[in-house]
C-alpha cells in the first residue's frame, strides 16, 4: 500500500515510484504519472489564479475527459473540495447541486450528448439571487473547432485562457497548499441520485479515499501491470471513489472513454490491451451482443468490478472477464466494503458479494427490532469501518442512519454465511409484506432469471384487500424466446415456497422500464407499467 495518506501527497509518491509508466489515456492525451502530476500542478495554479483556496467547493461538469481528472485531482492540490456533477442531470438538478453545495467556481464542457450546459446555465437567472456563491465559470468547447462566446462580466473564462492564467501562481503556491493537507480532511462531496426526494450530499475524505480504494484493488489482484477500460461515469462514486483511486495507488493506468458506446469499447480495450473493466449488467449485455464483439481481440481481460444478479456476472465471464469480482457498496462505503477475490471459484464469485474488506465489519439485523441475526438469515445490512464524514447540511439525517452502536444503516437487504461472506438480497424499502410475511423480491427475481426465457425480472407488491401486498413479477423475455405466464407460474412453484410465487406476471420491454437520470431502475414505480 501506498504510504501516503492524502490524494496530493499520493500523486506526488506514485510520480517518484511508477513516473515513466502510463497513468491515464484519453482520447490523444497520453500522460505517465510524471507527467500526471505535472498538469495537475499547472491546473492547480490555474485554479489558484481564479481564487480557489482551500475548502472551496468546486464543481465538475463533463463527461470522462481528461480534463476532469485534471481539474479533479488539482481541486486536491489546493486543499479545496470537489463535486462532480451529474451529466444526465436536469436543469433543476443541478441548480440543486449547484446552489446546496454554495459552489464558488464550475469547470464545465459546454455540451455533453443532449445537453446544452451553457444553456442550462444562462436560465438559471438572475444568477445573482439563484446561484449567490457562483464567482467563476470555466467552459471546456466539447467541439475543439467550435469558438465559445464568452460573458467575461458573468466570470465566464474559456479553458485555454484559464490555463494561461496558472503562469500568475508560483509552483511552490500549490505545493505549500497540498503540506496542508490532513487525511481526515474533506476531498469530495458526492450526490446521490435520489429518485422521489432531493438528493443526499456526502462528504468523504482523503485517507479513506486512498485506502479503501486500495483494499478494493488487491481484492482484484491489481498491479502496476493492469490497464483499467473505463466508461463507467466519473461522477458517480464506483468511478471517482472506487475505479480512479483503485488504479491510482497501484501504479497502473486508466483508459477512459467519455460516453458509453459499446463498440467503442471494444475498440479500447483491444487498442489499448486492457486487463481490467468496471461494468454495469446493461454495458455487458451491449457488447456481447454488438456485432464486432467476436472480432475484437480481448484476451487481455482478466479481472475487475460489476453488480447484478448471478446471470448477469455469468455474462461478464462470457465477455472474457474471468476473474470479475462481485461486489457490495454505497457511495457512503467509499464505493465498495466487501469484495470477492478475483482467485475465488466462480460459483462463488456469482452469488456473493464477497467478504468484508480490512477494516470493515458487517453484521445482519432484524428489520424492526434491530437486533443481530444469526449466519443464514436475512436482514438490514450494517456496516462500521471507513464510512463517510457526514450528509452535507443534514446533522440529524446523518444521526439516524447509524445504530446505537456506531453501526451504518444501509437500508440494505442481505445475509452472511458461516464463512463470513456477505450475500446481497436487495433493497430494504423494496420488501414486500404478502399475508403478514416478509418477502425479499431479489430471491424470486434470481428464480425467474434461470429460466432459460427471461432476460429480466423485477417483483414488486402492489395493494391487495386481503393479503397486504401481492406479488407481479415484470418481466422482460430473451430475444427469440416466448415467455408464458402460465409457464413461469409453475416453474416458481417448483422453486419457491407457495407465499414467494407471483400472482400476476407482466410482461414489457427494456426500453419501457422507468430509470433514473443515471440509468438506474427506479423499482418504486414500475406499477405505472401495470396500469
Amino acid at each position: 500500500m501506498p504510504q501516503s495518506r492524502t490524494i496530493p501527497a499520493l500523486l506526488r509518491e506514485q510520480a517518484q515510484v511508477h513516473g515513466h509508466r502510463e497513468a491515464l489515456v484519453a482520447g490523444d492525451c497520453r500522460l505517465t504519472y510524471t507527467q500526471l502530476r505535472e498538469q495537475v500542478l499547472l491546473t492547480a495554479r490555474a485554479l489558484s489564479a481564479l481564487g480557489v483556496r482551500r475548502g472551496d467547493p468546486v464543481a465538475i461538469l463533463m463527461g470522462n475527459r481528461a480534463e476532469w481528472v485534471l481539474s479533479f485531482l488539482a481541486v486536491q492540490q489546493l486543499g479545496a473540495v470537489s463535486v462532480g456533477l451529474n451529466t444526465w442531470a436536469t436543469a433543476r438538478e443541478l441548480e440543486f447541486a449547484l446552489a446546496h453545495a454554495e459552489i464558488s467556481c464550475l469547470i464545465a464542457v459546454d455540451g455533453f450528448r443532449r445537453s446544452d450546459y451553457r444553456g442550462l446555465l444562462a436560465d438559471m437567472s438572475p444568477r445573482a439571487s439563484r446561484l449567490p456563491h457562483l464567482r467563476r465559470i470555466v467552459w471546456l468547447a466539447a467541439d475543439p473547432a467550435h469558438s465559445l462566446e464568452l460573458d467575461t462580466a458573468c466570470g465566464e473564462i474559456g479553458w485555454d485562457d484559464f490555463m494561461a492564467g496558472a503562469q500568475t501562481v508560483a509552483q511552490a503556491v500549490v505545493e505549500a497548499a497540498a503540506e496542508q493537507a490532513q487525511p481526515d480532511d474533506v476531498g469530495m462531496l458526492l450526490y446521490t441520485s435520489g429518485s422521489t426526494a432531493t438528493p443526499k450530499g456526502i462528504l468523504l475524505q482523503h485517507g479513506h479515499w486512498i485506502t479503501n480504494s486500495f483494499h478494493i484493488g488487491e481484492r482484484q489482484h491489481v498491479t502496476c501491470q493492469d490497464r483499467l477500460w473505463l466508461a463507467v461515469s466519473l461522477f458517480w462514486s464506483f468511478g471517482c471513489v472506487n475505479a480512479l483511486p483503485n488504479i491510482l495507488t497501484h501504479g497502473a493506468c486508466v483508459v477512459l472513454q467519455e460516453h458509453f458506446d459499446p463498440g467503442q469499447a471494444l475498440m479500447l480495450m483491444e487498442q489499448e490491451r486492457c486487463s481490467i473493466i468496471y461494468a454495469t449488467p446493461n454495458m455487458v449485455q451491449a457488447m456481447l451482443e454488438h456485432p464486432q464483439r467476436l472480432q475484437r481481440d480481448l484476451s487481455t481481460l482478466r479481472s475487475g468490478a460489476t453488480i447484478g444478479t448471478p446471470e448477469q456476472i455469468a455474462q461478464v465471464l462470457e465477455l472474457g472477464v474471468s476473474q470479475i469480482c462481485n461486489i457490495y457498496g454505497l457511495s457512503e462505503t467509499y464505493g465498495n466494503c466487501a469484495v470477492t477475490d478475483a482467485a475465488e471459484p466462480v460459483e462463488v464469485r456469482l452469488q456473493s458479494v464477497g467478504q468484508p474488506l480490512p477494516g470493515v465489519s458487517a453484521r445482519i439485523c432484524d428489520m424492526e427490532t434491530g437486533q443481530l441475526l444469526p449466519a443464514g438469515q436475512v436482514g438490514e445490512i450494517r456496516i462500521k469501518g471507513p464510512l463517510f464524514l457526514s450528509y452535507f447540511k443534514e446533522p440529524e439525517k446523518t444521526r439516524q442512519s447509524y445504530d446505537a452502536e456506531g453501526y451504518f444503516c444501509t437500508g440494505d437487504l442481505g445475509l452472511l454465511d458461516e464463512q463470513g461472506r456477505l450475500y446481497y438480497r436487495g433493497r430494504l424499502k423494496e420488501m414486500v409484506k404478502s399475508g403478514g410475511i416478509n418477502i425479499a423480491p431479489a430471491e424470486v427475481e434470481e428464480v425467474l432469471m434461470r429460466h432459460p426465457a427471461v432476460q429480466s425480472a423485477y417483483v414488486i407488491g402492489v395493494p391487495h384487500p386481503t393479503l397486504d401486498e401481492a406479488l407481479v413479477a415484470v418481466v422482460i423475455a430473451r430475444a427469440g424466446a416466448q415467455a408464458q405466464a402460465d409457464e413461469l407460474k409453475t416453474y416458481c412453484q417448483r422453486e419457491l415456497a407457495a407465499y414467494k410465487v407471483p400472482s400476476r406476471f407482466h410482461f414489457t420491454t427494456v426500453d419501457r422500464l422507468p430509470l433514473t437520470t443515471t440509468g438506474k431502475l427506479q423499482k418504486m414505480k414500475l406499477h405505472t407499467l401495470l396500469d
